[in-house]
């Protein structure tokens, strides 16, 4: 947009301010990543679930194991929605998770939890496309910045009903969980993790944009279970992303889930993260 006043004569002052890191994150809890690296040599698969092209599953990861999202057939982005398995209203946090970490995340880094919680749900334990950092045009792998696509916003751009946008798929798959209406939960469902995504910031009009995933089949991003987990996971109907969006044309792929058991005492002393110690009285 053009602007519409005048530039103030201090204009310059002003755009070169300073910037500064908003959150002093070596203050942040310790992710024990060796601990948990070490664990992860002797983990066992105990299960695995099929997340079908265009369609959501759910499922469950107890406290203290580990968690894949693997691409099996062929590139294909997912949207990730995790939950307190004891408790709906605690879920991830993407905002959060974008202010401590960055707007793509990677090994090491944690998704947190919606306030008043505020603590680790899981840790990116391994990443098997870490290697693409930042491309030329300034995209990044597995962002915590744009929302899942929706029949909403499909509609009002489209005036189409397409019934296979991600947050139609999550909401599918967290009724059939529950045994709630899609009516109902479809409020518990949430921003995501797009993993796999290749996304970013135009740099002219800084608007976000997705691009072709880099994701092949065997590659997988895998997560330590910090809480008992109720996820969700949905295959994006845009396939890898690099072409069309929310339609039954473009190419898609399922997505596997695997759940691993570390072994008996690889873990030493770890304990679930305490939710928030803040009183909450908020002054009062």
């Amino acid at each position: 947009m053009t602007p519409q006043n005048e530039t103030p004569v201090d204009a310059a002052e002003r755009q070169t301010a300073p910037a500064m890191v908003c959150y002093e994150v070596n203050q942040l809890p310790d992710s024990k990543l060796e601990l948990l690296q070490r664990a992860r040599q002797s983990m066992t698969k105990v299960t695995e679930l099929i997340v079908a092209p265009r369609d959501g599953k759910s499922f469950e990861v107890p406290a203290g194991s580990f968690f894949r999202i693997v691409s099996v057939d062929g590139p294909q982005v997912g949207d990730l929605n995790l939950w307190n398995a004891d408790d709906l209203s605690e879920r991830f946090f993407s905002g959060k998770t974008r202010q401590l970490h960055a707007t793509h995340v990677g090994t090491g880094d944690r998704l947190w939890s919606t306030l008043p919680g505020l603590r680790p749900m899981a840790t990116i334990t391994h990443d098997t496309l870490d290697w693409y950092g930042w491309d030329q045009d300034g995209g990044g792998i597995h962002d915590v910045i744009g929302t899942r696509c929706d029949p909403y916003t499909n509609h009002m751009l489209k005036n189409v009903d397409y019934h296979y946008c991600c947050h139609s798929n999550l909401s599918r798959a967290l009724a059939e969980a529950t045994g709630r209406s899609v009516t109902e939960v479809e409020l518990d469902v949430h921003d995501v993790l797009n993993v796999f995504m290749c996304t970013g910031f135009t740099r002219d009009t800084h608007q976000y944009f997705m691009k072709a995933s880099p994701v092949r089949p065997g590659d997988f991003i895998e997560f330590f279970a910090e809480i008992d987990l109720l996820g969700a996971l949905s295959t994006c109907p845009g396939g890898d992303c690099g072409s069309g969006h929310s339609d039954d044309s473009t190419p898609c792929y399922p997505l596997k889930v695997e759940i691993f058991e570390p072994a008996d005492g690889s873990l030493g002393d770890w304990k679930s993260p305490a939710r928030s110690g803040y009183s909450r009285s908020h002054g009062l």
